[in-house]
């Protein structure tokens, strides 16, 4: 498999891979341009699109697309997406033919009520539920509810590779670095990052046992996050409520 990072919008990413062939599926295409201009300089021939949930920076492009290319477009259960030909949601297996590919779909709200995410080949396509060293904003789910979606994720296998549709890695670092100074691994991925954007490089996408060692979000558990939440007036916090709070603290912070 090969993938490419199509850069759209002000800070997506659209996952692009492929086969030897050159059989192409994208995964959350918020806009058709770029995505046309990455299939024509490789000469790849787009076969299907795979979408996480309803945002139109993850679905703008479907139109266009499935106009301009015979694909199957695969969803979860949401009314507010359009052009699906396959629904998909928890446990379901997503087979293409061509790339030949196998995923198996967890429903993971937290973002949106709807949220899917694709898992497989060593891959996780995770929208907008998880980001490098941080995670989404609850625009319509609970911070119970983001838990668990994480919690599931962090129970895959630790080499797989972490898609996540936006570049939001430094923010998400001096976030974590304001929560968790001690941690050798977030420093080291801090500095690593840094290299990476200044010589233009996309920051993702990251293997999960690096987020195991530096995302505070799947660290709930960590004696360092559980010293945070004491100093900020939650001494007998459940995980979720310790969660909840770092989802607030982050909406807030500013560096």
């Amino acid at each position: 498999m090969h993938w490419v990072p199509v850069a759209a919008l002000s800070d997506n990413y659209i996952w692009l891979v492929a086969d030897d062939e050159g059989n192409a599926f994208v995964v959350d295409p918020g806009e058709a341009a770029p995505v046309e201009a990455a299939l024509k300089a490789r000469g790849w021939t787009l076969r299907a699109i795979l979408l996480t949930h309803h945002h139109n920076d993850h679905i703008g492009g479907v139109f266009d697309l499935v106009r301009d290319h015979d694909v199957e477009v695969i969803s979860p259960l949401d009314t507010r997406i359009p052009y699906k030909t396959q629904i998909v949601g928890e446990g379901d297996t997503v087979v293409l033919d061509a790339p030949r590919a196998t995923f198996q779909v967890m429903e993971v709200p937290g973002h949106t009520t709807s949220h899917i995410a694709y898992a497989g080949e060593g891959f996780l396509f995770c929208g907008d539920t998880l980001f490098s060293v941080g995670c989404g904003r609850l625009f319509e789910g609970t911070p119970e509810q983001m838990l668990a979606s994480l919690d599931k994720f962090a129970h895959l296998p630790p080499e797989t590779l972490v898609f996540c549709a936006h570049e939001y890695t430094a923010s998400n670092i001096r976030f974590a670095l304001s929560i968790d100074p001690d941690n050798a691994p977030l420093r080291r991925r801090r500095d690593e990052v840094a290299r990476l954007r200044e010589d233009g490089h996309p920051s993702v996408p990251s293997r999960l046992a690096e987020e195991l060692a530096t995302n505070p979000f799947l660290r709930v558990d960590s004696e360092a996050i559980a010293r945070w939440a004491e100093a900020h007036g939650k001494e007998h916090a459940t995980r979720a409520e310790r969660f909840a709070a770092l989802r607030q603290a982050k909406d807030t912070f500013t560096a």
